[in-house]
């Protein structure tokens, strides 16, 4: 079976995920869908709120100097690249361990953690914010990287690595575009919304059990032993 991954996430994120493939024995070809860039925001009064909610690493990347008005304040952060990442920009209360934005919320409802600053990309996908006052402030944004050329890039059983909801969606749109057969291709996703997103048709499609390239490698193997 294939030992081959296309990674489809922008960087930094598309080189991280290919040392980790590569040193457990995978050949690892990057093919960014998305370039990711800072944007400028004015920083709200960190006395207005109760935490800080993180659900992408981007947002600590890229936050810039203006999230450190904010270290004070427990930060809630969707999986462990974001809380290392959140580490990394001078957080020190973190909070992780949910696996997409409405668990955290729910964590963030039993702390009575109401008021709640989230620094997010200029498209985030919703979540249920009952009991909570989100203010949400794009601190940086994906742009759409010019289309690739599919059919030069996807090997027969090559296993495509999709990071997010939007990724899968573009990935579908250019596949439909390109008259890419999926047939002999297997795709990882990162969640169940980003598996949704994906479409139909592929040889093996499934989601990782965590939010994690650990996982996503663990989901490939996988299927590069099934039958």
């Amino acid at each position: 079976m294939t030992s081959r991954l296309i990674v489809l996430r922008p960087e930094p994120g598309a080189s991280a995920t290919a040392k980790r493939a590569a040193a457990a024995g995978w050949t690892v070809t990057l093919l960014p869908l998305f370039t990711i860039e800072a944007l400028a925001w004015a920083p709200p009064d960190p006395g207005d709120f109760d935490a800080v909610l993180m659900t992408s690493a981007n947002a600590a990347r890229l936050g810039g100097a203006g999230l450190s008005r904010y270290h004070d304040l427990p930060l809630y952060a969707v999986g462990s690249r974001t809380a290392e990442a959140a580490r990394n920009a001078g957080f020190g209360t973190i909070m992780s361990g949910a696996s997409d934005a409405g668990e955290m919320a729910d964590r963030l409802r039993a702390d009575d953690a109401v008021r709640v600053f989230h620094p997010t990309g200029s498209t985030a996908r919703p979540f249920d914010e009952t009991g909570l006052t989100l203010t949400h402030i794009a601190v940086y944004a994906a742009t759409k990287a010019a289309p690739p050329d599919l059919i030069t890039q996807l090997s027969d059983d090559a296993i495509i690595f999709v990071h997010s909801p939007r990724a899968a969606q573009y990935l579908d749109a250019l596949c439909t575009e390109q008259d890419i057969g999926r047939g002999s291709l297997s795709l990882v996703a990162i969640s169940g919304n980003a598996l949704a997103g994906a479409g139909t048709g592929w040889r093996a499609a499934i989601a990782a059990d965590q939010p994690t390239d650990d996982a996503m490698l663990a989901a490939a193997s996988s299927i590069r032993s099934g039958p």
